[in-house]
């Protein structure tokens, strides 16, 4: 019995052991200074048009004034609301050091790759887009990355159940859910009062 219950244990701690360095071999994609004052989580989708209009109208204003003076540190999560979005996520995470580029190239280009309403038509042109765009990755081994597909499986939960994420993008400031209006107006008045 006791043999048994050794090698179960010597099991356990190797699955954990590889778990472990599953989840330190995907990074976090953020941007700004680690020891920011404020610290923003960004749950998005990226087939999500609210999450485009963010990243095209909201966040270069945010990056200039609070992260690239050292007041924000963003993380970008994944909160995928469909397949389109998942495999895309993947993409993001597959071969990245945290580089955030990929995102906003994704949301900028959005409407280029996630129109389709079949997921294939949609990943064929995604394909396409980063090929044609210097983006050199295998593809079909990013989107069947199980590894990748965990991690961003875990974001979705986390956000779900720790900071009752329900739409996206939903923002997370100093842990607290912003829930006002998403507008830059809003967004600097609550960061200001947090500084």
């Amino acid at each position: 019995m006791s043999v048994k219950r050794n090698i179960f244990i010597v099991l356990f701690i190797f699955l954990i052991t590889i778990s472990v360095k599953a989840e330190n071999h995907i990074k976090k994609i953020f941007e700004g200074y680690v020891d920011a004052p404020i610290k923003i989580l960004a749950f998005e989708s990226l087939t999500c048009p609210a999450c485009a209009n963010f990243h095209k109208n909201i966040y270069p204003e945010l990056k200039k004034d609070f992260i690239d003076t050292g007041l924000i540190k963003i993380e970008f999560r994944n909160f995928p609301l469909d397949i389109m979005a998942l495999n895309a996520a993947k993409i993001v995470h597959c071969k990245n050091e945290g580089d955030s580029k990929i995102i906003h190239f994704l949301y900028k280009n959005q409407t280029l790759w996630a129109k389709e309403n079949t997921v294939e038509k949609a990943n064929s042109n995604l394909k396409k887009l980063l090929s044609n765009n210097g983006y050199s990755l295998n593809f079909d081994e990013c989107i069947n990355n199980k590894e990748i597909e965990n991690h961003i499986l875990e974001d979705r939960i986390e956000g779900t159940k720790k900071y009752k994420v329900n739409a996206t993008p939903t923002l997370i400031i100093n842990e607290k859910k912003f829930d006002k209006s998403l507008n830059y107006k809003n967004l600097k008045k609550i960061i200001e009062k947090n500084l």
